[in-house]
Order: structure tokens, then sequence, then C-alpha cells
């Protein structure tokens, strides 16, 4: 996410609710690596691993962690490549460990367009692509020159891949789409969005993107960003019985928005959720002014107040 102005947010929030606490320790990550954004966070039974975009370098990288709080200096794991005619940028990643191995959706961007990629991994360190071609590029009317923001699950009962991802936008994305895949290279689309802005709502009435869908007892669990603007963006959750319709918003929402002149003053960008077995943990990309860096939340209970 890019800033484009200084101009005050004009809905007022408070900067947490719903039980989500913000980390002592944010940003976790960022500083000297400039902006970092859009992450992507699994746990192996030892410890969290978090691929990330990073702006400056144009790629995407790994670091890992033993506690979700200190990580160590990032590798680079997919790099641009400008020769392809759509990966002269990459970033927001998705990875999912699946039947032996790694698999990376991820977004590639050149000549202000953007595309969904897919790479798969044995380690995910060293990634391959699984196509030289988008998986998915902008086709409908609603999406206009760009997707990007992938989410992806696999669903035994389906036995196919899920997508959401964002499109409608370049600079940001406007609504969320949805496909499914039974080989996560070949894809099948809705024509419509299935979640777009609430105008009820003032604090994502511009527009919703960059979602997390996580299937949590009976319910699909999604986090999102909300936009008043294009420079002001909250988290908020809503869930759906099976995902694709009917989504219920948090009455609480947003669960986290912009402290008052701190590292993520302007913004509150990409949720990342994993629930512990005893408590959640969420990592965002806050932004102020023209940095982004990666924050912490927490919720101490599963049960997250619907």
């Amino acid at each position: 996410m890019i800033m484009r102005a200084n101009a005050a947010a004009a809905v007022t929030c408070p900067e947490t609710s719903a039980g989500w606490v913000k980390h002592a320790s944010n940003p976790v990550l960022g500083g000297d690596l400039g902006t970092v954004f859009d992450v992507s966070v699994l746990y192996d039974g030892n410890g969290y691993r978090m691929w990330f975009s990073w702006r400056p370098k144009k790629n995407i990288a790994l670091v890992e962690s033993k506690d979700g709080v200190h990580w160590n200096r990032p590798t680079v794991v997919l790099g641009p490549n400008p020769g392809s005619g759509w990966e002269d940028d990459l970033n927001r990643p998705v990875v999912l460990f699946h039947e032996g191995s790694f698999r990376m959706w991820y977004t590639g961007q050149a000549r202000k367009h953007s595309w969904i990629g897919y790479a798969t991994s044995p380690d995910g360190i060293t990634w391959g692509q699984a196509s030289t071609q988008p998986v998915l590029a902008p086709e409908l009317r609603w999406e206009k020159r760009s997707l990007m923001c992938p989410h992806v699950l696999w669903d035994d009962t389906l036995h196919a891949f899920r997508m959401w991802y964002s499109g409608g936008g370049q600079y940001e994305p406007v609504a969320i789409g949805y496909a499914t895949s039974p080989d996560g290279l070949h894809w099948t689309r809705l024509k419509k969005p299935v979640f777009t802005p609430a105008k009820d709502a003032p604090w994502e009435r511009e527009r919703v993107a960059a979602c997390q869908v996580i299937k949590s007892r009976d319910w699909f669990l999604m986090f999102y960003i909300g936009f008043s603007d294009i420079d002001h963006a909250r988290i908020g959750v809503a869930r759906s019985k099976d995902g694709i319709f009917g989504w219920e918003r948090h009455p609480s929402n947003p669960i986290l928005a912009p402290g008052k002149g701190t590292w993520d003053g302007d913004a509150c960008y990409k949720p990342y959720a994993i629930f512990d077995g005893s408590r959640w943990l969420l990592w965002y990309n806050g932004r102020r002014g023209s940095v982004e860096q990666i924050g912490l939340a927490t919720h101490e209970r599963e049960d997250l107040g619907f």
C-alpha cells in the first residue's frame, strides 16, 4: 500500500475493539528493512515462518520466529522477473503446505497491471514457478486491470483449492472475488464479487480488500481491510457458513484501527491470523506516512464475540 496524501482520516474509531490488543513490542518487523507489508504466516509446531512483501527489493522474503514477535534476518525466496512481462514487482503472497510441498500464490505487477501467479517449493525457501504465465488474470468487468492479494485454502470436502482475491483497482482493490481449482493452476471464478463495501459503515464504505479466510468450527472467518477513503484503512472480521455468501460482519468492527501519532497512525492493512490453541495472533502492516511495518495483535479467547 502506498500513501498518496496526508489528509486526516475522516472517520474516528477506537484503536482496538472486541478483545483485541496490539502488542507492546510493535512493530515486530520493519526498521532498516524499509517498507514491508502483506504477509503470510505458517506455524510448524516449532515456530513461525512469515513470507512478506519487501517493497525496496520488489520481492518476497522469508523470516522465522519462535514466538511471532522476534524475527531473524530475511532470506529472499522469490524475486522479480522483468522478462516475463508481468513480474517486474512481486508481492502479496499466500503460502499453503499441502500434500508434502509448500505452495505459494502471489501477485505479479508490471505496466500498471496486476496478476496472480503460482509457485511451489519443497522447503519454503527454494521456489519454482508452477506456470510461467499468471494463473489468474483480470477478465471480468469489475476486476478492471488488476487482481492481487490471493488467499487460498484446500477444501477436503470439495477436493479443491479455494481462493479469495482482490480486484478492481491497481492502487487499491475495491472488492473481493472467489475462485476454485482442482490443481492450483486452473481456476473457475464467480462472475461477481462475494464481498463488497458496506456503504452504511463509514470505516469501510470506500472499498474492501486483502482478506484472509479461515475455517473455524462451523464458520468461515474473514479478516479483511476496510477503507474509509483511499489512504485510510482499518481491519474488520466477518463470518459466513459457506465462505461465499451471507457474510455477517462483527458488531464491533473495526477490530483494529490506526493509533494516534504511532507507527500505524495512518492505516492498518492486510491481516493474517492464526489460532494457536489458546489465543489468536494477528499480524498486519501498519502505515505512518510512506513507511509500512509489520505489527502483531492478540485475542485471548477463541470465541471472537459474534
